[in-house]
């Protein structure tokens, strides 16, 4: 996890539940399994269990994002299944599918799996340090000691991105570079690490990649590499499927949409109670959907096709 935002839970389906209860024990023996069936609809699994989909950063993905896991399903009482997804796409084709209950999206895949037909809603993003407000930047980097000292001197080189759905990783590059006349696709040699820490790691070593672009959390970590240009970026949502019901939905918002790592370990998660989680969260803050319309106009700006429906 990173200077942004994670999360998982269910709830409750009262009535909801009610009405299904009552079908089953008026359906014949033979409709159980259909019945069944039925009564895990809304959820990805069951209504007895959460998933919570990510496509990891870095090796520690998992490790960070498990103190907020923990909350979730205590402040449930559901149990949260964490589901990786290989990549951006997989994460987005998850989505579409209903296979995720709540995730921790980039804006970039939040626009395009909206835009494909994905029915989540975004109710916070993670923040790192106090008075923040969500976002981090996407940094320009070159392999310490480069004699590329700007996007401009990227031209007619091998381009590390993240992946093609990344918003850090590919969208805001790809702007910032057109805004230089530098064409991602042609006028530079594009070549895909898969994540942030592989890209930022490549780029120091300067081999497969000469200069590049990842997240500033994980490029703080190497020094391998020189920071030439950066950008803020809109914070990575935390988002839940519209399929959850309502009264889940609202108490997920209630306990995900403003809450501080103090507030989670007051609750009783020992977890989140670490250098680890504490380097890496300190509080939730509110977005909604219209809060990546700059991502919106970015993807109008450079017609990038991963935008599109």
């Amino acid at each position: 996890m990173t200077t942004r935002r994670s999360t998982s839970a269910l709830a409750l389906l009262g009535a909801g539940a009610l009405a299904f209860t009552l079908a089953a024990c008026s359906a014949p023996a033979g409709g159980s399994e259909e019945a069944a069936a039925d009564s895990g609809a809304g959820f990805a699994v069951d209504e007895n269990t959460l998933v919570f989909g990510v496509v990891p950063d870095s090796v520690d993905t998992e490790t960070n994002y498990q103190p907020l896991m923990d909350y979730i399903a205590q402040e449930t009482g559901k149990e949260v299944e964490y589901h990786e997804s290989t990549d951006y796409a997989a994460l987005i084709e998850a989505a579409i599918a209903g296979k995720i209950d709540v995730a921790s999206f980039s804006g970039f895949t939040y626009v395009t799996a909206t835009n494909n037909g994905a029915e989540i809603t975004p109710i916070s993003s993670i923040v790192t340090a106090e008075g923040q407000e969500p976002g981090y930047y996407s940094q320009a980097i070159v392999p310490k000691g480069s004699s590329i000292t700007g996007l401009a001197d990227f031209a007619g080189k091998k381009v590390c991105f993240v992946d093609p759905s990344s918003t850090s990783g590919y969208l805001f590059p790809s702007y910032n570079l057109l805004q230089e006349g530098i064409d991602a696709e042609t006028d530079v040699t594009p070549v895909f690490a898969g994540k942030h820490d592989v890209s930022v790691t490549k780029v120091g070593e300067g081999v497969e990649c000469e200069a590049g672009f990842a997240e500033d959390s994980e490029v703080a970590k190497s020094d391998q590499v020189e920071i030439v240009a950066e950008t803020m970026v809109p914070g990575a949502p935390i988002v839940v499927s519209d399929a959850l019901p309502d009264e889940l939905k609202s108490q997920l918002t209630d306990i995900l949409a403003e809450v501080t790592i103090d507030q989670i370990i007051e609750s009783g998660v020992e977890s989140a109670d670490s250098d680890g989680f504490r380097s890496v969260f300190f509080a939730t803050k509110p977005v909604d959907d219209e809060y990546y319309d700059l991502i919106r106009d970015i993807c109008a700006e450079i017609n990038a096709t991963q935008c599109q429906g």
